[in-house]
C-alpha cells in the first residue's frame, strides 16, 4: 500500500530533521526516513556534539592538571576516569538524540526508520529496519542525507588502530602516539583532546598551511597556540600508505613535492582529510539525477533539475556545516509552502572548537586581495581585553575586514576564548549591510570579551581606545 505525503525527507541530520520539523509546523503532512537507530545524523550521534563533549571535559582536566586550578588558588590532585568521560559524552547525546524524537511528536512528524531509495517522480521505496518494505510518495522530496569520512588511499580505516572521526571518538585508551593526517577542523579538535588527555599529537599535512580556507593570519597564530600546548606539525607531508599490527602503526612519508619516503610509527592514526557527500544507493538515475566529480548534487536555491526533488545539507555546494544545513533546511520548506525566503550563502559563520578557540565569517585577506578589492582591517589583540586578562586568557585577537570606500564590513575572523559565542554578532552585522563604524559606535558590557570586537571596529579608523 502506497503512503502519501506531501513532503518525504531522506535524513535526519541537522538538515533532514530541522526540514521535518518546519513542514509539520507549516501543517503539511511529513515523514522523515532515517535508517540510524537514533535522530540527529553525523553531527549529534558521532559529530559535533560529542566531540564538544569530549572537548569541554578535556580543557577541564588539563586545567586541573596543569597547574592552571592551583594558579587560581583550588589545589586539586585530579585522575583520568576516561571510561566515565565516555559514559557522560555518551548521556549527553542519548539526551539531546531524545529530544528529537520528542520534537518530531509535537510537529507530528512520522519517523520512518530505514533506508530509502529514490523510485522515480514522487516515489520513495523503503527497506524498513524490521526488514520489511515501504511504498510512499509526495509531492516533494528533500534530499539530506549528509556526507562521510573521505577515504585516504593506502590507509585502511579499521576503527581498531586506523581511526576516522567516529573511531578517534570511541578510543578506551589514550594514546601514547596519535597521528593525525590532516590539519582542518575535524583534526585539529580531536587531536586537541587526546593532546590534553596525555598523548603525543602530529598532524601531518599535504598543504604547507594549516587550515585551508581560514584567513592566513589567524591560521598562523592557531597554529601556533597548539605547538605551545605540545602538538607537533608536519606540513607540506604525504602520507603514502599505513600498516596497522597489533601494537600500533607504521606509516610511509614523503614530502609533498617529492623526495625520499621514511617512516612514522604510531599506536593509533586518525584520517581526517574531509568528508564527502553520502548519495550511495539513493536511486538518483530514477529520477534523472547525478551528483558531479566532487558527489554533489547540483541545485538553485535547493531546487534540484528533477521536478519536486530538493538538495539541502552536506550533499550540496559550500561548507559541511550543521547550521549551514539548518538554514537551507528552513529555506527549502519555506518554498515548498509557497513563502518567500532567501539565505545569504555569504553569512555562513565557521568555528574551531580548540583551545583558543577559531571563529570566523566572511572573507578573509587572501580572498579580498585575489579580488583586487581595496579594504581596511582593525585589529585588537585579547590581551588588551580587560575581562580576557583577568580570566588568564588573553592569547589571540579579532580582526575587522571592511570595505575601503564604503566600510562595509566584508569578514571577520577570531581567534581566542570564546569566541564561538561572539562570533553571531558579527554575522548579524554583515546580514544587515552595517559599516565597522555601526560596531564602533554600539555600546557593548564591560569587562566583557565583546568589548573587543568593538575595539577592533574602531581600530578600522584607527581609534581603538584600549590598546
Amino acid at each position: 500500500m502506497m503512503e502519501s505525503y506531501d513532503v518525504i525527507v531522506i535524513g535526519a541530520g541537522p538538515g533532514g530533521y530541522n526540514a521535518a520539523i518546519r513542514a509539520g509546523q507549516l501543517g503539511l503532512k511529513v515523514a522523515c526516513v532515517e535508517g540510524r537507530e537514533t535522530l540527529g545524523g553525523t553531527c549529534l550521534n558521532v559529530g559535533c556534539m560529542p566531540s564538544k563533549a569530549l572537548l569541554h571535559a578535556s580543557e577541564l582536566y588539563a586545567a586541573a592538571s596543569g597547574g592552571e586550578f592551583a594558579r587560581l588558588g583550588i589545589r586539586v590532585s585530579p585522575e583520568l576516569d576516561l571510561a566515565q568521560m565516555m559514559k557522560q559524552k555518551d548521556e549527553s547525546v542519548a539526551a539531546l538524540t531524545r529530544g528529537v524524537e520528542f520534537l518530531f511528536r509535537k510537529h507530528k512528524v512520522q519517523w520512518i526508520k530505514g533506508w530509502a531509495r529514490l523510485q522515480g517522480e514522487g516515489r520513495v521505496g523503503v527497506d524498513l529496519a524490521d526488514g520489511g518494505h515501504a511504498q510512499l510518495e509526495a509531492r516533494d522530496i528533500v534530499i539530506a542525507t549528509g556526507s562521510e569520512p573521505a577515504p585516504l588511499p593506502g590507509v585502511p580505516v579499521d576503527n581498531q588502530r586506523i581511526l576516522d572521526s567516529t573511531g578517534a571518538l570511541e578510543l578506551a585508551e589514550v594514546p601514547r602516539h596519535l597521528v593525525v593526517i590532516g590539519a582542518g577542523v575535524i583534526g585539529l579538535e580531536l587531536g586537541s583532546v587526546w593532546r590534553r588527555l596525555g598523548a603525543r599529537v602530529t598532524v601531518l599535512e599535504y598543504l604547507e598551511r594549516i587550515c585551508p580556507g581560514l584567513d592566513g593570519e589567524t591560521a598562523r597564530t592557531l597554529q601556533r597556540a597548539l605547538t605551545r600546548q605540545g602538538m607537533r606539525f608536519r606540513l607540506g607531508t604525504r602520507v603514502v600508505a599505513a600498516r596497522s599490527g597489533e601494537q600500533g602503526v607504521e606509516l610511509d612519508l614523503q614530502p609533498a613535492a617529492g623526495g625520499a619516503t621514511e617512516s612514522l610509527q604510531a599506536d593509533y592514526v586518525l584520517v581526517a582529510i574531509g568528508r564527502r557527500p553520502y548519495t550511495e544507493g539513493l536511486g538518483l538515475e530514477t529520477v534523472g539525477l547525478a551528483s558531479d566529480r566532487r558527489g554533489m548534487l547540483e541545485n538553485q536555491g535547493q531546487r534540484s533539475a528533477a521536478p519536486g526533488v530538493w538538495v539541502i545539507g552536506d550533499v550540496t555546494s559550500g561548507p559541511m556545516l550543521a547550521h549551514k544545513a539548518e538554514e537551507e533546511a528552513i529555506v527549502c520548506i519555506e518554498r515548498i509552502a509557497g513563502h518567500a525566503a532567501e539565505m545569504n550563502a555569504e553569512v555562513i559563520p565557521s568555528v574551531i572548537y580548540t583551545q583558543p578557540e577559531v571563529a570566523s565569517v566572511g572573507l578573509g585577506e587572501e580572498q579580498l586581495q585575489a579580488a583586487r578589492r581595496e579594504y581596511k582591517v582593525g585589529r585588537f589583540p585579547f590581551s588588551a581585553n580587560s575581562r580576557a586578562k583577568i580570566n588568564h586568557e588573553s592569547e589571540g585577537f579579532i580582526k575587522i575586514l571592511s570595505d575601503a570606500r564604503s566600510d562595509q564590513v566584508l569578514g571577520v575572523h577570531m581567534v581566542g576564548p570564546g569566541v564561538s559565542e561572539m562570533i553571531g554578532e558579527a554575522c548579524v552585522a554583515m546580514e544587515f549591510s552595517a559599516s565597522a563604524e555601526d560596531l564602533a559606535l554600539t555600546c557593548h558590557p564591560h569587562p566583557t570579551r565583546s568589548e573587543a570586537l568593538r575595539q577592533a571596529a574602531m581600530d578600522v579608523h584607527g581609534r581603538a581606545m584600549q590598546n
